[in-house]
């Protein structure tokens, strides 16, 4: 039976902070796996401590945390140096005592808190021009100072009615336990009154890693969407196959600004142990995917024309010596017209040289660098929005992804998602018709809203600047 929109979300919205609706399937239908404990809190917010390795289809797969909501918000704080100031160690002190109850694993909580252009400009705009940091790799290229945080954009292959978003705020929870990211929900977005709630967006994460059918399938079939059925028994993704791969994700402090150089970390080095978030809302068209694809299709649209891969297998191998060239992708689009999506946008996610990070560790070329935290969603397009107009909120589920990825700069996220579109980074461009079969994910995928956000060091999380202001 189809799921309705009040059934979804669960009751009215004054109470959709702490109303699972239904994702509480989630706890009935999948399992968390055990998890290490955490030996340290880390400097850096976007950093999950005890995150589970398992393999799958012989490939090292990573088991992410199985429930995920995102909160955007406005900040409702009037724009007074005391009352700001009195907001961030109101927000700094809750966020401390999630700390001191739970730990920063998947077991525990994570919390990451990301601040959009909006805010900077409205709240602290000449500490901004004084603190934020600049991209060195984007400012070389332009030939003038180009910040690490920039505006979201559409791309080739966006339809003209994705919404480019400007919330002051994101805040991404993270856990296996829904009770514990209802808590923080509550805490930090009905209680603390400083951050007025803008959009609620929950989804899960979790494959058939260990036997037995996948989380996503079920969802899916439970709320009815269309092509549920279709979706492979041992798919961590509604789409198949497995994102999480180990060789596949950017390791420990490789998406913080200034791990690779791109950037200092700003004046006196205020946004060091920082990195960039993306966030967007993608629906995706599971009848399209698995009925007009065949399987051989599919593996050659999500990685390489060409790649081989034997049926039923979801974890394909994306290590180093797997990674693909500007050279590769032009040939693949000379001999068949068609890209891959892993191949194209390798060409940006993948370190292209040796690099020794600032704390000395050594990262190989052919390192992954973007960090993702994307989780499946049956949101359509939100689970709860404070304008359903504006948002195009629908009645029914509908298979997406809220894809949050964490990259060193948002000019290193526009680089990656051009290159999707047949755009590689030396300015080669491929030729193709807007959503077309050839530019791979993009026949079945649809944006429909996009924000870039600034993810500070733990240190400086809440309300970043505030403090400098006279």
């Amino acid at each position: 039976m189809e799921i309705t929109r009040r059934q979804l979300l669960g009751g009215a919205a004054a109470t959709a902070l702490g109303a699972a609706g239904i994702y509480e399937l989630v706890d009935r239908l999948g399992h968390a796996p055990p998890r290490a404990p955490a030996m340290t809190l880390p400097l850096e917010q976007h950093v999950l401590e005890g995150v589970r390795m398992v393999r799958q289809d012989g490939v090292a797969v990573l088991v992410p945390p199985l429930h995920h909501q995102v909160v955007t918000a406005r900040v409702a704080v009037p724009n007074d140096p005391l009352k700001l100031k009195a907001a961030q160690s109101a927000l700094e002190q809750e966020l401390r005592e999630f700390e001191r109850r739970y730990e920063p694993t998947p077991a525990g909580l994570g919390i990451t808190v990301a601040w959009g252009l909006p805010y900077f400009r409205r709240f602290v705009p000449h500490e901004s021009r004084q603190y934020l940091p600049l991209d060195a790799r984007a400012s070389k290229a332009a030939g003038k100072p180009v910040p690490v945080l920039l505006d979201a954009r559409r791309f080739p292959s966006d339809p003209q009615e994705t919404i480019l978003e400007a919330n002051d705020v994101a805040v991404l929870i993270r856990s296996d336990n829904l009770e514990a990211i209802e808590d923080a929900s509550k805490a930090l977005f009905d209680e603390l009154g400083a951050l007025h709630a803008t959009s609620i967006r929950k989804g899960f994460a979790g494959g058939g890693f260990e036997g037995g059918q996948s989380l996503p399938k079920r969802m899916a079939m439970a709320a009815g969407v269309p092509g549920a059925d279709l979706i492979p028994d041992t798919s961590e993704l509604f789409l198949g196959f497995t994102s999480t791969q180990k060789a596949g994700l950017g390791p420990g402090r490789i998406a913080n600004l200034e791990t690779l150089g791109y950037s200092d970390g700003g004046q006196g080095g205020y946004f060091r142990h920082g990195t960039h978030m993306h966030l967007s809302h993608i629906t995706e068209d599971l009848e399209n995917w698995y009925l007009n694809f065949t399987f051989d299709e599919r593996v050659e649209t999500a990685f390489r024309p060409g790649q081989r891969v034997r049926p039923g297998v979801m974890a394909v191998a994306q290590g180093p010596r797997d990674v693909a060239s500007i050279a590769h992708n032009v040939a693949d689009y000379r001999r068949k017209g068609v890209i891959g999506h892993s191949s194209a946008i390798q060409t940006v996610s993948r370190l292209q040289a040796d690099v020794v990070g600032p704390d000395g560790t050594h990262y190989r070329k052919g390192t992954a660098i973007p960090q993702r935290a994307d989780f499946n969603t049956l949101d359509n397009p939100f689970f709860w929005s404070a304008d359903p107009g504006r948002d195009g909120m629908k009645d029914g589920a509908a298979a997406g992804v809220h894809f949050v990825a964490f990259t060193p700069t948002s000019d290193d996220f526009h680089r990656g998602r051009l290159a999707m579109d047949g755009v590689m980074p030396d300015g080669t461009k491929l030729e193709f018709i807007p959503g077309s079969r050839g530019q791979g994910f993009n026949a079945v995928l649809k944006t429909t809203h996009r924000q870039n956000f600034l993810v500070p060091p733990r240190a400086h999380r809440s309300f970043p600047l505030v403090e400098l202001r006279s």
